[in-house]
């Protein structure tokens, strides 16, 4: 691997701008701030027309859901460009000391959202940047700040070649494997290939993972085997799994050297007006004693495997389906095996897939809308119980994303209620 480049690097080249999307668009302005006026190619529908044009750039950066193992990014690489990533950019170029990146299957953008919260409330500069936030290159974006949090995807880790101080690792399970040449293997490669980036001192990560004990290469973790105490219990987080995942963030302040995050008392006057994210793990409503909750962000087996669990001794209605992704549920059936009170309500488009594999364990009704479902789940629900929106599969098969999906799952309960 050629050493790596900075944003700093890119001066006097000729350099492509492969995606404009949000990230894309945040290139553009670190480009143009330097004084590049660069190549601008939107996305693979463009590229074929403007193949030469980029085969003649000194460097590429693309989009991070462009994915490497495509037939174009392959043939654009093979042409001699030099095909890299903002990320990766910014932290060859950046104070890497001061950096912690948070990933995982599920669970990231609630980690690095927590860490943030506690930054905040210890009175600490910082900016969350990455996924969730703003990309740290944008010049938009303050850089004399103490600490950066940064949501990194799979996606995005194939750009780093070199490493933040800390990695957390909040989970792993399948999720994205069209992008990752279709195989879990690789995923979990690519997913996991941050913790080993020259640089990194720390990984901090979910003891309770089994897939991350097997697949993890990194050594000398600081494995995370229990929830975090009380000092969390102010921020308003649902379920084991949302408590484990401050801990990990804790963790990881604690090896960046935030401080404060060992004093008890701080924390818990600094989570204390800590709101989670919408759209995960989120109350909606109560109708009629049956509370619903939005966790539309939900695209995986182990993402509603956690959202039914925080649920213990309550009838839970699930509604589950959505885009399919060839991900395997296995993990769904057995992970639900033997929980009472349990019904399962699917959506279009893979609902009835995961519906077949269930229907041994739990009893099955499929729904042609996601009102229907919210009516049917309320009916069955009764007092005390939970109508549960974890669909376990991405959103873009009917909605523009999981934030159009939470949103017509709450204004379902809205007219429920009505």
């Amino acid at each position: 691997m050629p050493s790596p480049i900075s944003w700093a690097d890119l001066r006097g080249r000729r350099v492509g701008l492969w995606g404009l999307g949000v990230e894309g668009q945040a290139t553009l302005r670190a480009l143009q701030d330097r004084g590049i006026e660069p190549l601008q190619v939107d996305g693979v529908e463009a590229f074929e027309e403007a193949f030469e044009q980029l085969a003649r750039c000194d460097v590429v950066v693309k989009s991070p859901g462009i994915s490497r193992y495509g037939d174009q990014c392959r043939r654009l690489a093979a042409a001699g460009p030099l095909v890299v990533g903002g990320l990766g950019l910014w932290l060859a170029g950046t104070d890497r000391s001061r950096v912690l990146c948070i990933t995982g299957t599920k669970g990231k953008s609630t980690t690095t959202s927590i860490a943030g919260g506690i930054l905040t409330g210890l009175g600490e500069s910082h900016v969350i940047g990455g996924n969730l936030g703003v990309p740290p290159w944008d010049p938009a974006v303050p850089q004399d700040v103490g600490w950066w949090v940064i949501e990194t995807s799979s996606y995005q880790a194939l750009d780093v070649e070199v490493g933040p101080k800390v990695v957390a690792v909040t989970s792993l399970s399948e999720d994205h494997l069209p992008w990752h040449d279709g195989s879990a293997e690789t995923y979990f490669r690519d997913k996991l290939s941050l913790c080993t980036r020259p640089g990194v001192e720390v990984v901090v990560a979910d003891g309770g993972d089994p897939l991350l004990r097997e697949h993890l290469p990194a050594r000398d973790i600081d494995w995370v085997e229990r929830a975090a105490g009380r000092w969390c219990e102010g921020g308003q987080l649902l379920g084991e799994h949302n408590r484990r995942n401050a801990e990990i963030a804790r963790r990881g302040l604690k090896a960046l050297g935030v401080p404060g995050v060992d004093d008890e008392a701080r924390l818990t006057e600094a989570f204390a007006a800590f709101t989670p994210l919408p759209h995960r793990l989120t109350p909606v409503a109560e109708v009629d004693e049956v509370l619903f909750v939005d966790d539309s962000i939900s695209t995986n087996a182990l993402s509603a495997l956690a959202a039914v669990a925080s649920f213990p001794g309550r009838r839970v209605a699930l509604l589950v389906g959505g885009l399919d992704r060839d991900i395997d549920y296995q993990p769904l059936a057995d992970g639900l095996a033997g929980r009472p009170d349990l019904l399962v309500l699917t959506l279009p488009s893979n609902g009835q897939r995961i519906g077949r594999l269930l229907a041994p364990i739990a009893a099955i009704r499929d729904c042609e809308s996601l009102e229907q479902a919210v009516q049917e789940g309320h009916a069955w629900a009764g007092a005390g119980g939970v109508v549960l929106l974890s669909p376990a599969a991405a959103s873009f098969d009917n909605y523009a994303d999981y934030r159009e999906r939470g949103a017509a799952f709450q204004a379902a309960v809205s007219r429920l209620g009505s």
